[in-house]
């Protein structure tokens, strides 16, 4: 299936009755009323050209991804309202994209507009929803009850409890035609050409300063990207998949299995009340859920991990928690969307550099002259918002292939120490080094000495049980090259992380040993 939209309405013809999404108070959508919801959104957004960019601010739930489907189905692109992005950079994103439709929950309008002071009060930055680009109309389309701040004519999403047949705008002929079904129980031919180019969203890869990148997934690479998740980690009608992702949530929703949405209360007593299958999970988040809880359900077959590195000592308490479950660790980026997949094993016999796994079927992998990874394949992104097509993405990673043809991640080109005239690779070393008895985790960071710009090593670690810095110095010589061996060693009592996947921020990371007297 090469649309994302036709994905998800197929599994909601073959199946209507069968639960689609348990929201987090566990609350359940059928896929036969998913896909009414969906078409009904659809038919309300009239007037979009395909690739018109729609400004999206709904909270997680069954609702935003209804309005999400919904709305890429009417021919949008998603540009999702970051409350946590500084005003300028908003307004850049904004500037780029220029939204003809604003699609929000009702709330989130009133915390952009009344209780616009609130919402800064309690950390939320939202833009002004009513009139997001200066000059520019948009249209509006609201979830929820009206509250004040919702803008005079905006459209309510109709027939969110009405049950009743909806169909697509553009859906192609009438039941038994090609296109898109009309209803829940008709299922759909392969999306249109035009249909599969059409973008679907756009994310934004730039940090807080710059000038703004989006990245633009199409209907069809969405799909692609799905298919080769799916290839890799089998889904089936009746598995629970456990997950805010929205890259794991649409292959559960195309293969006809339930999206499962985290609530509020604790990660293992959610997968077991939900008979969660699979599970997605970002490593230092794990570590923290296993440390109290050491045991996952039996209901569990794969856990995923994914976002960040995988230390050593958090594949094995994930092992230790679920033995009946294969633990898999997922390589992607936002432009390509899922790369390699490699098992938890598999990484815990790799001492040289952190095993990625085989590149999925259809992915091409490059290596450059510098040792950069790059990447094609079928779920490549269309491409970065007003610039040429992409061929292929450069990772930024630097990387080998071993004997077998797997992807072996030697750390990030930007990381790189130089010391008396010596590259030197953090990630070819720090899954060895957080392997050893007694190491939770370990980076290897380059403080730069102000005159001369040469750069001090520094190996900080996290220690765990039976932690022992004398052990560890005699260790290393066996697995770190001696040109790269460490000046010194920090043992932290955390790393300083960034962002929602708890990224580990090199840069704070690089001030707080440069802080800690020699």
């Amino acid at each position: 299936m090469s649309d994302v939209i036709a994905g998800v309405l197929d599994a909601a013809g073959r199946a209507p009755d069968s639960v689609a999404i348990i929201d987090g108070r566990g609350r359940r959508l059928s896929y036969g009323e998913l896909a009414r919801r969906v078409g009904a959104v659809a038919a309300a957004m009239t007037g979009l050209r395909p690739g018109d960019g729609v400004l999206f601010a709904v909270r997680p739930g069954p609702d935003a991804v209804t309005l999400a489907l919904g709305a890429v189905a009417a021919g949008g692109m998603l540009v999702l309202a970051d409350p946590g992005l500084a005003p300028d950079v908003v307004a850049g994103r904004l500037a780029l994209t220029r939204p003809a439709w604003v699609v929000a929950d009702s709330l989130v309008y009133a915390l952009s507009g009344p209780l616009r002071a609130l919402a800064r009060r309690r950390g939320l930055t939202l833009p002004h929803l009513r009139a997001p680009v200066p000059g520019r109309p948009v249209r509006h389309l609201y979830s929820g009850p009206w509250l004040p701040g919702v803008p005079r004519g905006a459209v309510r999403v109709p027939g969110l409890e009405r049950r009743g047949p909806s169909r697509l705008p553009g859906a192609g002929k009438a039941a038994g035609g090609a296109g898109h079904p009309g209803t829940a129980g008709q299922p759909s031919q392969p999306g249109t050409r035009a249909e599969r180019d059409q973008p679907a969203v756009v994310a934004f890869t730039s940090g807080t300063t710059g000038r703004p990148r989006g990245v633009v997934h199409t209907r069809g690479s969405l799909a692609e990207g799905s298919a080769l998740f799916r290839a890799a980690v089998p889904l089936a009608p009746g598995d629970v998949v456990h997950t805010d992702q929205l890259m794991l949530g649409l292959p559960a929703l195309m293969a006809g299995a339930t999206w499962s949405l985290p609530g509020s209360r604790p990660f293992a007593e959610e997968l077991a009340e939900r008979r969660a299958t699979h599970a997605f999970c970002v490593p230092v988040r794990l570590d923290r859920i296993l440390r109290e809880s050491p045991a996952l359900p039996e209901t569990l077959r794969c856990l995923l991990l994914g976002t960040a590195p995988s230390p050593p000592a958090v594949l094995r308490r994930a092992r230790a928690a679920a033995p009946h479950a294969g633990i898999w660790s997922v390589y992607a980026m936002t432009e390509a969307l899922p790369i390699a997949i490699a098992s938890a094993e598999d990484k815990l016999a790799v001492q040289e550099g952190d095993l990625l796994g085989t590149p999925l079927p259809g992915v091409e992998v490059r290596i450059g002259d510098d040792g950069e990874l790059f990447v094609s394949g079928p779920q490549l992104a269309q491409g970065y918002l007003g610039e040429p097509p992409l061929a292929e993405v450069a990772t930024g990673d630097l990387a080998r292939v071993d004997e077998d043809g797997r992807l072996v991640l030697l750390g990030r080109k930007k990381d790189m120490i130089l010391r008396d005239g010596v590259n030197i690779y953090p990630g070819l070393y720090e899954p060895a080094v957080a392997a050893l008895p007694g190491v939770a985790e370990a980076a290897i960071i380059g403080v730069p000495d102000p005159e001369t710009d040469d750069e001090e090593v520094v190996l900080a670690v996290i220690a765990d049980e039976g932690f022992d810095q004398a052990r560890l110095r005699k260790a290393l010589p066996e697995i770190v090259d001696a040109g790269a061996l460490p000046d010194r060693i920090e043992v932290l009592d955390g790393f300083p992380r960034g962002g929602r996947t708890g990224k580990l921020d090199r840069a704070l990371l690089r001030d707080l040993v440069a802080r800690t007297p020699k």
